[in-house]
């Protein structure tokens, strides 16, 4: 395999694994998740750091967990997000693109997401997956820091475009099996992260620490407008428009428990809030 460091976004070719921190492309390229002749080591070119409401890409989620000037959810999302050590490894950027930890694609069960025409899910084991957004694909979305962000109503800037972190993914379909709309070759590069008048983000998890959410609950408020957007629980992050909106989860058996654990957590973070 070569490892490509270029100087420039030009340098970047479009159809290559990029690496940042590792902590998601090593694992899935020693399992076969992930297969390339060519990896790039983009390190040298994203930005990092912290400044004002801008945070690079590069950033890591240990540096980001301890700046009092990062709103509350995103420092507690991090906090939660795994051990000191992939923390400290981590980038935001990389964070956001985290595959499913569905054990069936992990596996490389002829799953949906793998091109095949059954969620595996479905019919077998799902008790860490998805109650919302199952129809096509039944797997859960890990990423801590994609609901806080989402939450706050961050923005993001790529190599060739600015859109709200919202807008970064998708529900897979027969047509589109992808959760992200990044084009081949395209980069996050930086993020902007309002501040708003109160934040939190609280997780649900099997172990008490350094665990991926059963489900987690970011909420923030600006003035009169609250947002809550959830983690573990769709193939996607998922926006609730309310604590009611939980009625309509479609759980599966195994699945339904993650509903009352929900409406546990968003009824704290909105205490939270208040």
């Amino acid at each position: 395999m070569k490892l490509l460091q270029p100087s420039s976004l030009e340098e970047v070719p479009s159809n290559t694994v990029l690496l940042s921190g590792g902590t998601e492309v090593v694992p899935l390229l020693r399992d076969g998740l992930l297969e390339t002749d060519t990896l790039v080591d983009v390190r040298g070119i994203v930005p990092r750091g912290i400044d004002g409401t801008r945070i690079g890409a590069g950033t890591t989620l240990g540096e980001l967990e301890v700046d009092s000037e990062v709103p509350a959810a995103l420092r507690e999302a991090c906090r939660l997000a795994a051990s000191p050590q992939l923390r400290n490894m981590g980038s935001v950027g990389g964070n956001l693109l985290q595959a499913t930890r569905c054990w069936y694609w992990r596996l490389k069960f002829p799953c949906r997401l793998h091109g095949g025409d059954i969620c595996h899910a479905r019919r077998g084991q799902h008790r860490e997956h998805a109650i919302f957004g199952n129809d096509f694909c039944a797997s859960a979305h890990p990423s801590d820091i994609a609901a806080a962000l989402i939450a706050l109503r961050a923005t993001m800037r790529t190599s060739s475009r600015e859109l709200p972190v919202e807008a970064l993914y998708r529900l897979p379909t027969e047509d589109d099996r992808d959760v992200t709309t990044l084009e081949p070759g395209e980069l996050i590069l930086e993020l902007d992260v309002p501040r708003p008048d109160a934040s939190v983000y609280l997780k649900a998890m099997d172990r008490q620490r350094w665990s991926f959410p059963l489900v987690g609950v970011a909420a923030a408020r600006t003035g009169d407008e609250r947002r809550l957007v959830l983690a573990g629980v769709a193939p996607i992050p998922w926006v609730l428009d309310s604590p009611e909106a939980l009625d309509a989860a479609t759980p599966l058996p195994g699945t339904a428990y993650k509903v009352e654990i929900a409406r546990a957590l968003v009824r704290r973070a909105l205490e939270t809030l208040a």
